[in-house]
């Protein structure tokens, strides 16, 4: 029996991408093709990368047009290149509402108007295939050779960046989702903060610095948290790493939501927050800073090895499974 998220990165390997990989067809417009912890593919156009992602929303219920704008446009910023429309598929169980499309396509649009990017179309239908809305998107842009940015081009020695907070996602949608069960748990000025962070899902801005910058790599967080995103960048690159627990940015509404919920911020869902890699950490934290972009260099690439320190102890971090929102438990007071 598998479990609910994304495969683990062997079963992936093993199940996906390995057939995917001993296809006979490889194009040569193909630049960029798929493996684990690449979220985007590139094809060469003349002279500019067409850059292409896809990705459901499966792990929230409300504002799911909104997030799957965001998301799918966030990985295209963090291949270094610029969105510039997107395809929707809108599955509906059979006892949708007009209602409910309205609401869906409301978010579609508030998020392509925040970005400046088309609609270009896609497929809607209704099925019992699935039992609430699913909403797939496919974002597609471009970049010039030059600022094409992968996953994997970490190299030793550099520092590891990260936007923003870990889990805040992951906050915004349980906020909204369970926002029954956490009323009277924590304060509503908290849960309204927590509701409010749906306003910082994208990495556009501290991308585009990044690419100025010089980074090598740049990885949006998205399931598996922080922690999954980080692995996922070493083990794409080659190379190791070693994350700082306690300089991992984390809001109190995020702490106060995840310690209800039985869950760790480490491994919520993180859009909006982009990790980097690159030399001369400090000068980027300081750019992003003078942006209004929170920043905080929380670790460095090494030569191997994945690890992570939490109290002065050194601990392996494990490859990423299956994302905290999953496992959200309010247990009765």
């Amino acid at each position: 029996m598998l479990e609910i998220g994304k495969l683990p990165p062997q079963m992936l390997e093993r199940l996906i991408i390995n057939p995917i990989n001993a296809s006979k067809i490889k194009r040569p417009e193909v630049i960029i093709r798929p493996k684990t912890g690449e979220d985007c593919a590139a094809l060469y156009m003349k002279d500019e990368y067409c850059v292409a992602s896809t990705d459901p929303i499966t792990g929230a219920q409300k504002e799911i047009g909104y997030l799957a704008v965001h998301i799918n446009c966030n990985d295209i910023a963090a291949s270094g290149a610029m969105p510039i429309g997107i395809m929707l598929t809108l599955l509906l169980p059979k006892e949708s509402t007009e209602e409910v499309i309205q609401e869906i396509m409301a978010g579609v649009q508030e998020a392509t108007n925040e970005l400046g990017v088309e609609i270009l179309g896609g497929h809607t239908e209704i099925t019992d295939a699935v039992n609430k809305p699913i909403l797939s998107a496919t974002a597609i842009g471009k970049t010039c050779k030059r600022n094409f940015i992968s996953t994997g081009g970490a190299q030793v020695g550099q520092d590891v960046i990260m936007t923003k907070w870990a889990g805040s996602e992951g906050t915004a949608i349980i906020s909204r989702d369970y926002e029954r069960e956490l009323k009277g748990r924590i304060p509503e000025e908290m849960l309204c903060k927590a509701q409010d962070m749906k306003g910082f899902l994208s990495v556009l801005p501290e991308a585009r610095l990044a690419v100025e910058h010089g980074a090598t790599a740049l990885h949006d967080a998205t399931e598996g948290g922080i922690l999954g995103a980080v692995w996922e960048v070493a083990d794409c690159s080659g190379t190791g790493i070693e994350i700082f627990l306690d300089k991992i940015p984390i809001k109190d509404e995020t702490k106060m939501i995840c310690k209800e919920a039985g869950i760790s911020p480490y491994s919520l869902i993180s859009s909006g927050t982009l990790v980097i890699s690159t030399f001369y950490g400090e000068d980027l934290v300081r750019k992003l800073k003078a942006e209004g972009i929170e920043a905080a260099i929380i670790g460095r690439i090494t030569s191997d090895g994945k690890y992570y320190l939490e109290n002065g102890k050194k601990q392996v971090l494990a490859q990423p499974m299956s994302d905290a929102i999953y496992q959200v438990d309010f247990k009765k007071e």
